[in-house]
C-alpha cells in the first residue's frame, strides 16, 4: 500500500513544506511506511510566526467566554474521533490500543479544563499612594507561544501547553516530534475543522533543529513551551534566553519501598511506573530503591506479577499490555544501559534483552535488573526503556541521599504506612512532586507539575491555571481621576 502524503497547517490552510521535502512516518510494530510528513524547514516555520501574531491580535480580543466556545468546539471534534485519534497514535507512536484511549480521553480533560480556565483569568486593583488615581493589573497573553512537543505522549504533552495558551489569549505554533507527527496531524485536524480564526492554531512538521530552533529563537514569539529530553531542553533555553518559558524535561522517578511498606501496593505500582508506555515516560519509574528488610520479598512478588501481568505484543491488540518502543535509538539507548549494568555487576531477575518473533526489532522483554549502583548508567540517566532497575538501601536516610544526588528533580515516590514518615521524604526531597504510596506515573492534569529548583528537570509548572501564569503576563494601568 502506497504511503499517503500527509500535509501540515499554516494561517488556516493545509500545506506542503516550502520546500516540497517530505519523511517517512513509519509505523514501530510493523515497519510499514504509512505516511509521507512534509519535511518543514525554517522558512516554514517563519511563515507560520507571521501568521500567528496577525491572528493573535483578533483572537486576544474575543471575550475570554467566546474562546472557551472555540475550544470546546474543537474537544467535541476530539470526542467525536476518540477511536481514529487513538487508532493513529497506536499506528505511529507504537504504545497498545487501550493506553492510547486513555491519552485521547485525558486530552480531553485538558479541553475541557482550559476552557474552563479561560473565564478564570483574573486581575488585580491594588491601592496607589495618591487618593485620585486608580491601579488596574491586568493577565494579558504573551502573544505568540511556540510549542515543542515529544513522541512518548503526542497528544497529552502538546494539550498540555497548547490548550492553556490559547484559553489565555495567544497563538500557537506547534512543532511536534517527527516520530509522531502524523498522529499530531490528525489531532490538527481537529482545530482545523473547529473553525478557529486563521493563525491562531499553526502546526509546521520537521525537525527540531529546524523548525523547533526557529520558533524558540525567533523575536516575534513570546513565550516557550516544550516537554522532551534534558538535552534538547537546554538547547531550548539558550535558544529562547529573554523570553518566558515553560520547560518540562527529564527524570527517573526514584520509588522508594520502605521496610513498612504495603508490598502489594507498591508491586502494582511499579508495574505501571516501569512499563507503562513502555518505560517511555519522563515520571516512568527508573529507580527502584528498596529497604534491605523486604527486598527479597518484593523482588520475588514483582517478578511473579511480570510474569502473569505484562503481555508484549502487537499493539493494535486488545490483549496487548506493552507494544514496541518507539525507535531504534531509544532500544539502542536501552540495550547499552541494561549492558552496561550487567557488566557491572547487577542480576538480570526477569527480560534484559529485546523480545523475538515480532515483525520489528523494537519490542523488548519487561526487564528486573537487580543490585543496582551509583556506578550504572541505568541509574544516572533516564534509560526511557521498560526496565525495573532495583537497588537495596538500608534506610530512609540513603533513599534521600540518592535521590537528592540525582541531577534530576521531576518526581519521586515512597511507600510506607507510617504517615508521618511519607510526609518527612516528601518534605526532604528534592522533586518538584511526591507521591506517597502512588507510584511514579500518578499525576492529575490540574495539579502544578514541574521539576525542583537547581535540578535539571524544567523550570515552570503545567497545569490547569498554573500553565496560565506563565503563558500570560501582568500589566498594570494607572487611571488618573483628578
Amino acid at each position: 500500500m502506497a504511503a499517503e502524503q500527509r500535509v501540515m497547517f499554516i494561517n488556516g490552510a493545509w500545506c506542503a513544506a516550502e520546500s516540497g521535502e517530505t519523511f517517512e512516518a513509519v509505523n514501530p510494530a510493523t515497519g510499514e511506511v504509512f505516511a509521507r510528513i512534509p519535511k518543514g524547514g525554517r522558512a516554514d516555520a517563519r511563515r507560520a510566526i507571521a501568521a500567528a501574531k496577525t491572528g493573535q491580535a483578533g483572537w486576544a480580543k474575543l471575550s475570554a467566554f467566546d474562546r472557551a466556545a472555540a475550544i470546546e468546539r474543537v474537544a467535541a471534534l476530539v470526542e467525536a474521533r476518540r477511536e481514529a485519534l487513538a487508532r493513529a497514535l497506536t499506528q505511529d507512536q507504537g504504545k497498545p490500543i487501550t493506553e492510547a484511549r486513555g491519552e485521547v480521553e485525558e486530552l480531553l480533560v485538558y479541553f475541557r479544563m482550559a476552557a474552563a480556565d479561560a473565564t478564570r483569568i483574573e486581575g488585580l486593583i491594588l491601592p496607589s499612594y495618591d487618593a485620585n488615581k486608580r491601579v488596574f493589573v491586568y493577565r494579558v497573553p504573551r502573544g505568540v507561544v511556540a510549542v515543542i512537543t515529544p513522541w512518548n505522549w503526542p497528544y497529552t504533552m502538546a494539550g498540555e501547553l497548547m490548550l492553556p495558551a490559547l484559553a489565555a489569549g495567544n497563538a500557537v505554533v506547534w512543532n511536534p516530534a517527527s516520530n509522531t507527527s502524523a498522529c499530531s496531524i490528525e489531532l490538527a485536524r481537529c482545530f482545523a475543522d473547529a473553525g478557529l480564526p486563521a493563525g491562531v492554531f499553526n502546526l509546521v512538521t520537521g525537525p527540531g533543529r529546524e523548525v523547533g530552533d526557529e520558533i524558540a529563537g525567533h523575536e516575534d514569539v513570546g513565550a516557550v513551551g516544550f516537554v522532551g529530553s534534558v538535552e534538547a531542553g537546554k538547547k531550548v533555553a539558550t535558544r529562547a534566553a529573554g523570553k518566558d518559558q515553560l520547560l518540562e524535561l527529564g527524570g527517573n522517578g526514584p520509588l522508594v519501598v520502605l521496610d513498612d511498606a504495603d508490598l502489594d501496593k507498591a508491586v502494582e505500582a511499579t508495574l505501571t511506573a516501569c512499563f507503562l508506555n513502555a518505560g517511555q515516560s519522563c515520571t516512568a519509574g527508573e529507580r527502584i530503591l528498596v529497604q534491605a528488610a523486604v527486598h527479597d520479598a518484593f523482588v520475588e512478588r514483582l517478578a511473579a506479577a511480570i510474569a502473569s501481568r505484562i503481555r508484549v505484543g502487537d499493539p493494535s491488540d486488545e490483549a496487548t499490555t506493552m507494544g514496541p518502543l518507539n525507535n531504534e535509538a531509544q532500544a539502542q539507548k536501552t540495550d547499552a544501559h541494561v549492558a552496561d549494568a550487567i557488566a557491572k555487576g547487577g542480576r538480570v531477575i526477569a527480560g534484559g534483552r529485546r523480545a523475538g518473533g515480532f515483525a520489528t526489532s523494537l519490542y523488548y522483554e519487561p526487564t528486573v535488573i537487580d543490585g543496582v549502583t551509583d556506578a550504572m548508567q541505568i541509574a544516572l540517566d533516564e534509560t526511557f526503556g521498560p526496565v525495573a532497575p532495583i537497588t537495596v538501601i538500608e534506610s530512609e536516610d540513603d533513599a534521600l541521599r540518592i535521590v537528592n544526588d540525582s541531577p534530576f528533580g521531576l518526581l519521586a515516590a515512597v511507600f510506607t504506612r507510617d504517615l508521618a514518615r511519607g510526609l518527612r521524604f516528601a518534605e526532604s526531597v528534592r522533586t518538584g512532586w511526591v507521591n506517597i504510596n502512588e507510584g511514579t506515573n500518578y499525576w492529575e492534569s490540574h495539579l502544578p507539575f514541574g521539576g525542583g529548583a537547581g535540578a535539571d528537570s524544567g523550570v515552570g509548572r503545567v497545569g490547569g491555571r498554573f500553565s496560565m501564569e506563565r503563558l500570560t503576563e501582568l500589566k498594570t494601568v494607572v487611571v488618573n481621576l483628578g
